[in-house]
């Protein structure tokens, strides 16, 4: 639920059937195996905060097992990969962490690289570093960029990131800035919804629309990789931040800010009874390690690794192997959190149809 803005909603699961030939292909269909539509870039694994719910650093998450801090893709491979995605008609590259992308030294080369070859850019970052020459470029060149906060002052902001308390108004003063360069990019926020932050939702929707932001995302605190731990982490809340998205939408909605309600109880994002991912050929993930996963929800683990680029090329290993793309059961290797949960199951009710019987619309 949001608020639609002229050109339509930002987020929906509905954006994969955009590419139907590329759907119908998916090898179950066919061997041929077309390039992914949309790569996530961990570029580094390098980070400037340390966020008391990161997914690669809290002992709760399953993400991070296999993770280096000091990681991140060289430069050489990094231009590598973007020609080969492009050779692949991979039409978009959403950067984003393990650590800051904003942070890897080779950012700025990285999305004149895109740009030459056409593809399109996002990133998911901290805001902090989100400034100067490559601040620039990535507002008037790229997509979106979306900020993640979970505060709504100084003093929350430091508890929940291990930083210093004037940091908070510094990556507000970073935001008001990207807007005041003009660019055609979309500045959004994923706002993360914890117990801490329950009662001053509206607090900090009114500081950061102040910023210029388009769109604000509330969404849930994964807690823990079990289903159970976060229920229990956000039942007790549920009710009191439902009220405040709802009245947040109420009252944002002639603001021309696009506020997405994707807060819940997480419960239809754990259990799966299917054995076949699809998404991992949309959408997989190039990491710091210079290993290829099949999604975010499993980078940096031993389970969710397709292969390594440090001897070979994207390209080359993406097309390699149909098998590769099998390896991973939901069923039975994907009892944690997964964020294509829902466009699984999707992909597959539509794959699954009786060809015979689907005329009947």
């Amino acid at each position: 639920m949001g608020v639609r803005e002229a050109g339509g909603n930002r987020y929906s699961p509905f954006k994969l059937f955009r590419y139907p030939d590329r759907v119908k292909g998916l090898p179950r269909h066919s061997d041929t195996i077309a390039g992914p539509v949309h790569v996530r870039i961990k570029p580094t694994n390098r980070c400037n905060h340390n966020c008391w719910y990161c997914a690669y650093k809290s002992e709760d998450l399953s993400l991070g097992e296999e993770m280096n801090q000091r990681d991140e893709i060289p430069r050489e491979k990094i231009l590598e990969i973007i020609d080969d995605l492009s050779e692949l008609g991979t039409e978009a590259v959403t950067f984003s962490g393990g650590g800051e992308p904003f942070a890897y030294p080779h950012l700025l080369e990285a999305l004149q690289a895109l740009v030459d070859r056409g593809l399109s850019f996002a990133a998911l970052t901290n805001g902090a570093l989100v400034k100067g020459e490559v601040a620039s470029f990535f507002a008037q060149h790229g997509t979106w960029l979306r900020v993640s906060l979970d505060a709504w002052d100084g003093a929350s902001y430091a508890k929940s990131r291990s930083v210093k308390e004037g940091e908070y108004g510094k990556v507000l003063e970073n935001m008001a800035r990207f807007q005041a360069f003009g660019g055609t990019c979309s500045l959004g926020v994923s706002f993360i919804v914890t117990r801490d932050n329950q009662y001053h939702l509206e607090e900090a929707t009114e500081r950061l629309i102040e910023t210029g932001v388009e769109s604000i995302k509330f969404s849930p605190c994964i807690v823990s990789g079990v289903g159970r731990e976060n229920l229990e982490h956000h039942e007790p809340i549920f009710e009191t931040v439902r009220e405040k998205i709802e009245s947040i939408i109420a009252d944002k909605a002639s603001h021309g800010v696009e506020i997405y309600d994707a807060y819940h109880l997480l419960d239809d994002k754990f259990d799966k009874d299917y054995t076949w991912c699809p998404m991992q050929q949309l959408l997989t993930v190039i990491a710091a390690d210079q290993q290829v996963y099949t999604c975010q929800d499993k980078a940096y683990t031993q389970s969710g690794t397709l292969g390594s680029l440090k001897e070979t090329r994207f390209k080359n290993l993406w097309l390699k192997e149909k098998s590769r793309f099998f390896k991973v059961d939901p069923s039975r290797d994907c009892d944690h959190h997964c964020v294509s949960n829902a466009k699984n199951r999707m992909l597959l009710d539509f794959l699954d149809l009786n060809e015979n019987r689907a005329v009947f619309v």
